[in-house]
């Protein structure tokens, strides 16, 4: 027996920890901690249910590991086997005479969570000719990374430091759960020592129980809380008077726009005390350093989120909080091959771009916006990736898939997501899929959505590929490590799958590298990253730079920002420009009705978070794990009990979420939290229950995206961000459980 021992990672979230596993002829027999790689803890490692499941997983009977057709009607989930070849020629047929029809936009995809890599699809629509790629960026992501460009000149990253900073808020995340890693971690350590933790959350989670002040805030009113603290902060005068005048363009437009922000004014909307309100915005503007942590809970917020991302810039410029030791780092270029020329965006012409569907309604979310970008970032050779910040908005998609406008889209590649379950108004989508001409799902396991495909494609996962996460480009920092094992059964790399279809469709000549193990290892070359490093180390970073702003360019002046005006901008003529507004634009009369006084209010009406997860799910994956659903076994609605007794609820009470897109199940429990408030658990299915229709596995039945809406017309704004969170809705008890 050859026995080996080789370095690896865990690919069941964008965290990708080390591990090693104990190879046994060409068999994974084993899998520990790899305390020399990232997250460098076993205590870490030890606290995730997840990886433990990895052998199962890849040995298990759930996996899909052969190429399958559908033979019966769309959606009776019936399907036949066939070899590579065959699944490979007739998708790239398809492909060519729909493309030859309708155009390449008449292809789509669709894109989800961060456990795979999206640059070699990305390459291939580029080298297709289509704008379509579809995804969640515009609730995840997207909104943050375009403030923080349009505003400071590029991104940013949180830099806590043990001893200096001496403030950590926490805005609208609960990293207990969405992040049990690291960063969980360096919370629960530096709640032991004098750094100050404030939790901004509607909910009393696990986070804010290791916070030294949590602010009850009314879901959605974000972004009135932070004017009011920026208000506070100017008339007190408690800014950093030297770096604004410096460093910040529009102050004295900032201050007469704030003015009507008034401490009452916010606690009546926000149901946050007017005293908290001050005392947390004497708290910020005295420390010396202080950092910012936002998360789903704000990227969430419809039209507002816009505004709250803006006003957390605002409120980190004027107190000078920037690019500073405990506050925040901006990011600097990548060392290595960015994504964005990973993913050949040169190849997407002209006339392909204006294909875009979104330029119309969301002209920063555009290949058009984009470009406007990109005129101030490549002052410093910054360039954001692509596909992820053009993305075309789900709505408009569907529509096209339905109604044929401004054109038809006929077909979609689905990739590390479930559309059925994922995205919004799961009705809109499964008349969208059910139009199409032909829909391929490159997957693991059968999902909802694989029930409607053409086409299965089993791709490999954990053990069974290279990983390498860049962090989308924006940062100089990249991770990860090689297989462990070679592709069981006819799995294949989600590159091979790309790289073959490319070949058939004339492509050939434009994918240099032919495996993803070859494509990792030429980015990180650039980087004088070795295979050899790469497999015992696996990362790249550097330390990080503070100040960068005093540095002087060629021309011996101040760098500066790589913004509109070369500063920090607190009013911003790009956003005016798109029709955005000079300063954030706040819109809070839905959010007041149902009262944010912190009274409970009689009617049924309650204010809807339905973004919530659990660990050990991650989304809508893994609900088909045993020992996970004997640990958490029923999706969840939560409130405060006084708020259910007020209704005539009780814990443990299954009830009906309804409003009107639609209504879902769910069980209902009892916390902590903001009065006239429900959040209910993401991405809940039932894998059990027969993955064809009309059931598609349970999908309608705990599924709260029945009850979201992503309407361009109500959503659109310069991102199209729609509302997963500040929703409304009404409960009622249920007499029959699921």
């Amino acid at each position: 027996m050859t026995t080996q021992f080789k370095r690896t990672v865990c690919q069941y979230c964008g965290y990708l920890c080390g591990l090693i596993a104990k190879v046994e002829d060409g068999v994974v027999s084993e899998l520990v901690p790899d305390e020399t790689r990232y997250p460098y803890s076993k205590q870490i490692m030890n606290g995730c249910r997840r990886w433990k499941t990895i052998l199962e997983d890849v040995y298990g009977e759930s996996r899909i590991n052969y190429p399958l057709r559908r033979v019966g009607k769309r959606g009776s989930g019936e399907f036949e086997r066939i070899t590579w070849d065959e699944a490979l020629d007739e998708i790239a047929e398809k492909i060519e005479s729909l493309s030859k029809h309708y155009g390449p936009q008449t292809i789509a995809s669709a894109i989800g969570g961060p456990h795979t890599v999206y640059w070699p699809l990305h390459r291939f629509m580029n080298i297709l000719g289509s704008p379509n790629n579809m995804g969640i960026g515009q609730i995840c992501w997207n909104p943050r990374i375009w403030t923080e460009t349009i505003q400071l000149g590029w991104t940013i990253e949180p830099d806590i430091q043990f001893g200096k900073t001496e403030v950590l808020m926490l805005w609208g995340t609960n990293p207990s759960q969405s992040d049990n890693s690291m960063f969980w971690r360096t919370i629960l350590k530096l709640a032991k020592t004098d750094t100050k933790i404030i939790a901004v959350d509607p909910v009393y989670t696990q986070t804010a129980r290791k916070s030294d002040d949590w602010l009850a805030i009314t879901p959605g009113t974000d972004p009135v809380l932070l004017l009011a603290l920026i208000r506070e902060i100017i008339y007190e005068e408690l800014y950093d008077k030297d770096f604004v005048s410096k460093y910040c363009y529009g102050f004295d437009e900032l201050k007469t726009y704030v003015d009507s922000y008034t401490l009452q004014y916010a606690a009546d909307v926000c149901g946050i005390a007017a005293a908290s309100i001050q005392k947390l915005a004497h708290t910020l503007a005295h420390a010396q350093s202080f950092c910012i942590v936002s998360g789903r809970g704000v990227d969430q917020l419809g039209k507002n989120t816009l505004a709250t991302h803006r006003s957390i810039n605002i409120l980190r410029a004027i107190c000078g909080q920037i690019d500073k030791p405990g506050a925040c780092v901006l990011n600097t270029k990548p060392d290595f091959v960015s994504e964005l020329s990973l993913e050949m965006g040169e190849e997407l012409t002209d006339e392909a771009k204006s294909f875009c569907l979104n330029t119309a309604i969301t002209p920063l979310q555009c290949f058009k916006g984009y470009e406007e970008v990109l005129g101030y970032t490549q002052k410093h050779e910054l360039a954001l990736p692509m596909r992820y910040m053009t993305s075309a908005h789900p709505d408009l998609v569907f529509k096209a898939m339905l109604e044929h406008e401004p054109y038809p889209i006929k077909a979609l590649i689905v990739q590390a997501t479930n559309p059925l379950l994922t995205y919004a108004n799961s009705e809109q989508v499964l008349s969208a899929l059910k139009s199409l001409d032909l829909l391929v799902c490159l997957e693991h396991t059968m999902t909802s959505t694989t029930a409607l495909a053409d086409y299965i494609l089993p791709v490999t996962g954990v053990l069974e590929r290279p990983m390498l996460q860049l962090h989308g480009g924006v940062a100089n920092l990249a991770y990860g490590g090689l297989a462990a094992i070679e592709p069981l059964h006819e799995r294949k790399d989600e590159y091979d799958v790309y790289y073959e279809l490319g070949k058939r469709l004339g492509q050939a000549d434009k994918w240099p590298r032919k495996t993803l193990k070859e494509d990792i290892l030429y980015c990180l070359e650039k980087a004088h990253v070795t295979e050899e490093y790469f497999e015992q180390y696996g990362s790249y970073a550097q330390a990080p730079q503070y100040y960068k702003y005093l540095q002087e360019d060629g021309e011996a002046k101040l760098r500066g920002f790589s913004t509109y005006s070369g500063k920090i901008e607190l009013a911003s003529t790009l956003f005016e420009n798109l029709g955005a507004g000079r300063l954030p634009q706040v819109e809070i009369e839905e959010y007041v009705e149902i009262g944010g006084k912190n009274s409970i209010n009689q009617s049924p009406r309650l204010h809807l978070i339905s973004g919530n997860r659990k660990q050990p799910y991650n989304g809508s994956m893994y609900h088909n794990r045993k020992q996970f659903r004997e640990v958490y076994p029923h999706p969840l609605a939560t409130m405060s009990a006084d708020t259910a007794h007020v209704l005539g609820l009780d814990e443990g009470d299954w009830v009906e979420v309804s409003n009107e897109v639609g209504s879902a199940r769910f069980k209902l429990a009892f916390a902590r939290m903001a009065p006239n408030v429900v959040s209910v658990d993401y991405g809940w299915w039932y894998p059990e229950q027969e993955l064809k229709e009309p059931s598609f596995g349970g999908y309608k039945e705990s599924n709260i995206n029945e009850l979201t809406d992503c309407d361009i017309q109500i959503f659109k704004g310069v991102i199209g961000t729609w509302k997963y969170n500040a929703l409304r809705c009404e409960i009622k008890k249920v007499h029959t459980n699921i």
